[in-house]
């Protein structure tokens, strides 16, 4: 494998050696430095929360394995609206509190901003999601989006697994301004990590993107060429994966269907 890929800024009808970086490199192996949250640039939770639960834990050999409390995900990122939105409040609790960034998508159709809405319910419906099929190991059943809406949209899955040792601080810093110019630049709609399987080391990562058209754009910004280049021997493995997250008039509920070529979204 030539480069490792990043699910939020890239593309995909390219050949290998021109994929991306992955933010899922900030996740720490289990011989890693651990190092904060790409949130740390990102708004605060609500003051009742006791602590960002994005924030990574601090791994050791014991506690990866041995952990005091289980730690299987981490809340969805949700890029901020664009500035006439009103922030979204659920009407019903999950349990999970999303984040959103600072940096602002700079628009976003009707039907996408309902999956927007929609997608503070996100999470894992599986502790084993790392290896669980795409369309098994999340909630996509559960979202409920308005009737006459239809749109599709475009997904990507990245699975890895860090290689030990591997350098952290540098990466980690050109994923997070890499992150930042995909919203900035536009579509993307959400961004997930997990936490490495304790046993395989296995990861995912998923991103949510308005159209492939846009994730393809975000092959040539320059945040994202550093943060390719740097990834380039981060891995020990990885995987990439492409999925068309489909909403159809007359249901409430999405379909997610593997990526078969050409264009998704607007």
């Amino acid at each position: 494998m030539s480069l490792a890929h990043n699910p939020y800024l890239t593309d995909f009808g390219e050949p290998a050696s021109s994929e991306a970086s992955p933010l899922s490199s900030i996740m720490p192996s289990p011989s890693s430095s651990s190092l904060p949250s790409p949130v740390s640039t990102f708004s605060d939770l609500p003051p009742e929360s006791p602590r960002d639960p994005h924030s990574l834990p601090v791994f050791s050999d014991r506690t990866l394995t041995h952990p005091a409390k289980p730690i299987l995900y981490l809340p969805p990122l949700l890029s901020s609206l664009p500035h006439q939105y009103p922030v979204h409040t659920p009407s019903v609790s999950t349990g999970v509190t999303p984040k959103t960034t600072e940096t602002r998508l700079p628009d976003i159709d009707p039907a996408s901003l309902s999956l927007h809405k929609a997608l503070h319910h996100f999470v894992p419906v599986t502790e084993k999601y790392a290896g669980a099929s795409y369309a098994e190991a999340f909630n996509w059943h559960e979202l409920d989006l308005p009737e006459d809406e239809e749109r599709e949209w475009y997904c990507v899955a990245f699975r890895s697994i860090r290689k030990p040792g591997s350098e952290t601080g540098p990466l980690y810093e050109a994923d997070k301004l890499a992150h930042e110019e995909a919203i900035r630049n536009g579509g993307l709609i959400m961004y997930w990590y997990g936490i490495p399987d304790p046993k395989t080391g296995l990861n995912l990562a998923t991103c949510v993107w308005q159209s492939r058209a846009h994730a393809v754009a975000a092959n040539s910004r320059p945040h994202h060429i550093r943060a390719m280049r740097l990834a380039a021997t981060s891995y020990d493995t990885y995987e990439l994966e492409r999925w068309t997250l489909r909403k159809s008039a007359g249901s409430r509920h999405l379909e997610v269907l593997p990526y078969d070529g050409g264009a998704v979204g607007w």
